[in-house]
C-alpha cells in the first residue's frame, strides 16, 4: 500500500483499493443509510460486509435500494441487544476487521464494544477522531474529540493524540503536526486547558509522544494559517499553519466547530471510534450516506495498520 499522504477522500478511497477488500460487521443493519453505504463500499472494493439483524427487515430494505442480498452474509436475530453482540463478537474473534452500528440506540452499540467477554475493550479511553476535507485547505484534517469524550484529562489527552496519529499515519502523513488548542497561544495559569497543552508539547520533545510534532497552546488560526500566525509573531511555532491534527480542549469546543462546518461549508467528513482492539464506526443517523462509506474507508484503513 502507498505511503503517499492523501490529500482528499478520493486519494483515501483509491488507498483503501490497495489495502485489500477488509470485513465489516454491522450490527442490527436494518437501516436503509447503512445498507447504501455497505452496498457502496462492496462496490468501491472497500469493504464485505455481515448483517446482524433482523433478515426479513434487511432483505425488504436491500430489495428497495437495489442491493443484492445474496452477495451478504446475513445472520438473522432479532433481538437488538444480542444482535449487538453477535455482531462485536464476529469481530472480537477476528472474522470481521471492522464493527458498524445501524439501527440501534448508540448506548446499546457502546455496550457491546465495551462488553467484557465478545467485545472490543483495550482498558483505555475510547475517543472519537473525525477527518475532514475543508475547501482552501491542502490536506486532511484530523479533529478530536468532537463527539465522546467530554471533559478528557491529560492523560485523556496525550491518548487521544496517540490515537489520532495513528488513524493520520494510516492515512500516508508520515510525521503529523499536531495542534492542542486553546482561546490563545500563551500559557495562563488561570486556563487549565493552556497548562495541558505545554506539558503535552513537553512529553512530545521528550520522546513520551512519539511519531508526531506537537505544539501548544495554539488558537485555531495560527494552527491552520501561515498568515495569521506571521501577523501574531507566531511562524516560530513549530506546526504554526501546518497543522494536520486538531486537538480540542473539551467536547463543547470540538462539536461546536465540527457542527459549524459541517454545516456552513460544502465539506466531506468521515469519523470513527478509537481506543478499542478494532475500528469502530459510530455514525449518526443524520450522517448522510457519503459520511458513512468514508467513515468505513477510515477504519479499513486502520484496520490495515493492526
Amino acid at each position: 500500500m502507498s505511503n503517499s499522504n492523501s490529500k482528499s477522500f478520493d486519494d483515501l478511497l483509491s488507498k483503501v483499493g490497495q489495502a485489500g477488500l477488509k470485513k465489516l460487521s454491522v450490527a442490527v443493519a436494518q437501516d436503509e443509510a447503512v445498507l447504501e453505504a455497505v452496498k457502496v463500499a462492496k462496490e468501491r472494493g472497500i469493504a464485505d460486509s455481515i448483517l446482524v439483524g433482523d433478515a426479513d427487515e434487511i432483505a425488504s430494505i436491500a430489495g428497495k435500494i437495489g442491493m443484492n442480498i445474496g452477495d451478504y452474509k446475513v445472520i438473522d436475530e432479532k433481538d437488538i441487544v444480542e444482535a449487538s453482540l453477535k455482531a462485536v463478537k464476529l469481530v472480537h474473534d477476528g472474522e470481521a476487521d471492522m464493527y458498524m452500528k445501524g439501527l440501534l440506540p448508540t448506548g446499546t452499540f457502546l455496550k457491546s464494544v465495551l462488553n467484557k467477554e465478545v467485545g472490543l475493550r483495550t482498558g483505555k479511553p475510547l475517543s472519537h477522531v473525525c477527518v475532514f476535507e475543508i475547501p482552501g485547505i491542502d490536506r486532511l484534517l484530523f479533529f478530536t474529540d468532537v463527539a465522546f469524550m467530554p471533559y478528557p484529562t491529560l492523560e485523556d489527552k496525550k491518548c487521544m493524540i496517540e490515537y489520532t496519529v495513528d488513524v493520520a499515519k494510516a492515512c500516508g502523513v508520515s510525521m503529523p503536526k499536531v495542534a492542542v488548542l486553546a482561546a490563545l497561544e500563551t500559557v495562563n495559569e488561570k486556563m487549565p486547558v493552556t497548562l495541558d497543552a505545554a506539558e503535552l508539547t513537553r512529553m512530545n520533545e521528550a520522546g513520551e509522544i512519539k511519531d508526531c510534532i506537537v505544539d501548544g497552546p495554539l488558537s485555531l488560526d495560527i494552527a491552520l494559517y501561515k498568515e495569521a500566525a506571521e501577523e501574531k509573531g507566531a511562524l516560530d511555532r513549530r506546526v504554526a499553519g501546518d497543522a494536520d491534527i486538531l486537538v480540542f480542549p473539551d467536547i463543547h469546543a470540538g462539536n461546536l466547530t465540527y457542527k459549524a462546518i459541517v454545516h456552513m461549508v460544502p465539506c466531506k467528513n468521515g469519523n470513527i471510534l478509537t481506543g478499542t482492539k478494532a475500528p469502530v464506526i459510530l455514525t449518526s443517523r443524520s450522517d448522510t450516506v457519503d459520511v458513512k462509506v468514508n467513515s468505513i474507508a477510515l477504519a479499513a484503513l486502520v484496520s490495515s495498520r493492526l
